[in-house]
């Protein structure tokens, strides 16, 4: 008889299983994090050393962490940057592997993986990246060296995970953003942001001394009315009182506490900047230089 012809591989079974060792492969750097009231995801970024996202960790409380298989660990936090939503935890164990941070950029249409923990088991979901762009500043004033979209679905418990490319390359960290939109924080910003954590505690922050609150003025543009203006502070030091209305930065109209608040991000720290105010109906001029927002 002849030989009966052996079958073509299934192209769906072998991307099965490239997807299945992806996961099992990444699986050891990624751990749930627990915080007060709060399950999140987390991966090991250095020996001993774990970023996870810090919109998903509680503000006070003790953290853990469990390892791969169920093994819990302590954890004590080293700093958080809610611009960039990253935190980082100190472990008691140095012996988990660390996740390799891809630099390669991505496209749109490429496969994509999440991969959290639940309890020390991999948490996985496949999908595609719906948008990768270029660098990008958060409502919050974080600069994020990528803007890379997931288009998947993503538990609560898996933010703060792996994205994961069709290789099983590291992209970054998964998190969620406006309309739960499931965004990926680079490789690059979190080693970037996690060295000044550990080096620093914190991300400096730009800082006015004022108390805003947004107006309408008379000629119908926007404004910023000085509601307080704390004693010692950069806005002190340059004269403004209370009732001045903010109407232009360095020339530029204001479009807002929300983008004033954007811009005032790590890179605005010592910088002078002009102000244009509304006192009493007239048009006056303050020269600001920007501080460091005091840690609380």
């Amino acid at each position: 008889m002849p030989d009966t012809p052996t079958p073509p591989a299934s192209p769906i079974l072998s991307l099965s299983g490239a997807l299945r060792h992806a996961v099992a492969a990444a699986a050891p750097s990624v751990v749930a994090v627990h915080s007060h009231r709060a399950r999140s995801s987390g991966f090991v970024w250095r020996p001993g050393l774990v970023v996870t996202a810090d919109e998903a960790l509680a503000e006070e409380g003790d953290v853990a962490v469990t390892a791969q298989g169920g093994r819990r660990l302590g954890a004590t936090l080293v700093g958080r940057d809610p611009s960039t939503d990253v935190a980082l935890l100190r472990i008691d164990d140095d012996a988990l592997p660390a996740a390799a941070l891809a630099p390669e950029p991505v496209a749109a249409g490429s496969l994509a993986l999440a991969l959290g923990s639940q309890d020390g088991a991999p948490l996985a979901a496949l999908g595609l990246v719906a948008l990768a762009g270029p660098a990008w500043r958060s409502m919050r004033g974080g600069e994020i060296d990528a803007r890379i979209e997931l288009d998947l679905a993503l538990r609560r418990r898996a933010e703060g995970g792996l994205a994961l490319d069709a290789a099983g390359q590291a992209l970054g960290m998964t998190v969620f953003g406006p309309r739960r939109r499931v965004l990926v924080i680079p490789g690059a910003t979190v080693a970037r942001v996690a060295e000044k954590l550990l080096a620093h505690g914190r991300i400096p922050r730009g800082y006015l001394g004022l108390g805003l609150q947004p107006v309408r003025r008379d000629d119908g543009g926007a404004g910023l009315m000085v509601m307080s203006v704390e004693p010692g502070g950069p806005g002190a030091a340059a004269g403004l009182r209370q009732g001045d209305v903010v109407a232009a930065i360095d020339g530029e109209p204001v479009a807002g506490l929300q983008a004033l608040q954007r811009a005032l991000g790590p890179g605005s720290v010592g910088t002078p900047v002009r102000l244009t105010l509304r006192r009493a109906g007239e048009a006056v001029e303050a020269a600001l230089t920007i501080g460091e927002r005091p840690h609380p």
